[in-house]
């Protein structure tokens, strides 16, 4: 097995060259027009590449509302495309604890079993926050022993009737300004920052084994907001508590999503915290709707960007984008004239971003698979599980690296490979495709 530390690098150094060169191996970018099946795409959906390529999931947001649609459940229901699920909206306060102390559980008991069934990972959101609250919340005249004591039990009741079944609780939600401030919300109002610590260590009690996350947006974009994140995290320890992740939303908009290098420092800096990190709500919209085809384009290097930033951080576990069609995205409900942000068209067809997430992941899991199966003593058998084909010839230990010429030129893609760890041998113009060699031990791969 090749080690994690090496197998990162390279996936980020084939990700770079992506960037670099703008070349597919496979022309999915351009592609729109079909509509996909179980299993019909090479190599496996948007989940298994993503596992095959060291990571836990690649899921998406769900909700009964979407049930009797056939078409949607045709998708939702590939394990190959999706291993978690996360309720969208029937697990937060409102839905379950309508009424003080009356619970219903119905909504995300039904989102469950669907993955169960599908032996799908859960993922249970949220627990405090300052949105779809039921009245009770919002009107008591609470005191800082009534409020704690509520917290307590809608959080006891709700994790213990899941237990088990989450991989993660987002357990505190959208807490902060975008200043880095805390939000005016009930909580903070009556508790200060302590309902923080509160927050996390009931769901703690109550079911141990669930990785409890911060989950914010605009983390990947303010600096600000993103120091507040880590103060959150101090505060969360400090009171206590135990916190094992950050949920990263990542709602982009196309043309403004960060580069991949500023996503992958971002991450990073909550990694070196002691922290599992994630892309939890991912999706990428367009300002105008419909869009054109060059916004197609750029929405699908957006998502490529994103997605190249939580391979290239090993404790980036996985991602979800919530919702992964246009026909139930939350963003034209929200904002008025925008949308068009999921991976998979209203008609349920693959969008270009689809093709080039796909065709990321494949180049991915290629480096996994192709180490393992080369061949020793300076060469190796082709690695037919990749995208690319023929055979690369090893020159001592190092990368050797190939592309299509770029405006960006050689020296820029070798400083690109360098800067995440690759020793980089030669630069070689192929024709019109890109490829990877890599020499570890003996071992060497074509992407």
């Amino acid at each position: 097995m090749i080690p994690p530390p090496l197998l990162q690098n390279l996936a980020l150094a084939s990700t770079l060259l992506f960037a670099l060169t703008g070349h597919q191996h496979h022309g999915a970018w351009a592609q729109n027009t079909t509509k996909p099946t179980p299993g019909e795409r090479e190599g496996g959906g948007l989940h298994s590449l993503f596992v095959k390529s060291g990571k836990l999931f690649f899921g998406t947001a769900i909700d009964t509302n979407n049930f009797n649609d056939v078409a949607y459940q045709a998708i939702a229901k590939n394990g190959s495309e999706f291993g978690l699920y996360v309720p969208e909206n029937s697990q937060k306060w409102g839905p379950t604890e309508p009424t003080e102390g009356a619970f219903v559980f119905a909504g995300p008991d039904a989102v469950d079993a669907q993955a169960r069934t599908n032996k799908q990972m859960f993922r249970c959101h949220a627990l405090t926050w300052h949105s779809q609250l039921p009245q009770f919340v919002t009107t008591t005249a609470w005191t800082r022993e009534t409020l704690t004591a509520a917290i307590q039990a809608h959080i006891t009741a709700l994790v213990r009737h899941y237990a088990g079944a989450c991989y993660s609780w987002d357990v505190v939600n959208e807490a902060l300004n975008d200043n880095g401030t805390f939000r005016d919300s009930v909580f903070f109002r009556v508790l200060g920052t302590d309902f923080l610590p509160i927050s996390f260590a009931a769901a703690a009690a109550a079911d141990p084994a669930a990785k409890l996350y911060y989950n914010d947006f605009n983390l990947e974009t303010l600096r600000a907001k993103a120091d507040g994140a880590a103060r959150v995290v101090q505060l969360i320890r400090a009171g206590g508590a135990r916190i094992d992740g950050l949920g990263f939303q990542a709602h982009f908009v196309v043309g403004g999503t960060p580069s991949q290098a500023s996503l992958t420092a971002t991450l990073g800096r909550f990694v070196d915290m002691g922290l599992d990190v994630t892309l939890s709500e991912l999706d990428v919209a367009h300002n105008s709707v419909p869009a054109a085809a060059g916004a197609l384009q750029q929405q699908a290097r957006d998502y490529v960007a994103a997605v190249g930033a939580c391979l290239a951080v090993p404790r980036c576990v996985g991602i979800t984008v919530w919702q992964f069609s246009d026909k139930y995205s939350w963003i034209p409900g929200t904002f008025p004239g925008k949308g068009e942000a999921c991976l998979f068209s209203a008609n349920f067809s693959r969008k270009p971003a689809y093709g080039a997430v796909v065709d990321l992941l494949r180049s991915a899991a290629g480096v996994a698979a192709a180490v393992e199966v080369g061949g020793g003593g300076g060469g190796g058998r082709r690695n037919t599980s990749a995208s690319g084909s023929g055979l690369g010839k090893a020159t001592g230990t190092g990368v050797v690296v190939g592309a299509a010429p770029a405006a960006t030129g050689d020296a820029a893609a070798t400083e690109a490979l360098k800067s995440v760890g690759v020793r980089v041998g030669s630069w070689r113009v192929g024709s019109g495709l890109g490829w990877l060699v890599g020499v570890v031990g003996g071992f060497w791969l074509l992407v």
